[in-house]
């Protein structure tokens, strides 16, 4: 099998328009149905919408949770409604990847948690790889995905896309069956 990667030699938001489509040339290619997008703001994912929604590919955009808001890194309500009205499921939680309970006593105490340590790993490749996957196990913990099917998960370097995979997915809890498939387009320099 041959594969058509992307690859970026920086990462940004320059990329999302690349990414978003070979994540629905192979979506088309695979027969996958689901996608799960980073959107912080809500364009990420009002552009994934627009170029998967056509070809009934459901999108869900995982949001940063609000424990972020005084950075303000989080997705204003009136933005969340205009994105629901659209179709698309907007998902705000808890980190599956840190910045949880366990990362409040690495804070005070030292040390890793195990959540901390995979996200670290994950970062190795890129931080929309982290992104990646940390949105597609809090999408399937959410019920949005069929644990049945591949996804594809799209995220970025800060704003816009420039990573996406194609996944088995996995719950949090499960994420040892979690199974990175594809990877359709990274930066090259993390």
């Amino acid at each position: 099998m041959e594969l058509r990667t992307l690859l970026f030699e920086q990462g940004g938001p320059q990329h999302t328009e690349a990414t978003l489509a070979i994540s629905l040339e192979r979506a088309l290619a695979l027969g996958i149905r689901q996608v799960v997008v980073a959107s912080s703001h809500g364009d990420t994912a009002r552009q994934a919408h627009a170029l998967f929604a056509p070809h009934g590919i459901r999108v869900c955009a995982v949001t940063l949770c609000h424990g972020w808001e005084h950075l303000g890194w989080c997705m204003a309500p009136e933005t969340r409604h205009e994105l629901e009205e659209l179709g698309i499921v907007v998902l705000t939680g808890i980190h599956a990847l840190g910045d949880g309970v366990g990362s409040a006593f690495s804070d005070k105490y030292g040390g890793r948690a195990v959540e901390e340590v995979v996200r670290d790993v994950l970062y190795r490749f890129c931080q929309g790889m982290k992104v990646a996957v940390e949105c597609l196990l809090m999408a399937a913990d959410a019920g949005f995905l069929d644990m049945d099917a591949e996804v594809i998960s799209i995220a970025g370097s800060g704003s816009g896309a420039d990573t996406a995979i194609v996944c088995k997915p996995a719950y949090p809890r499960t994420v040892l069956e979690l199974e990175i498939r594809e990877m359709l387009a990274k930066p090259r320099i993390p």
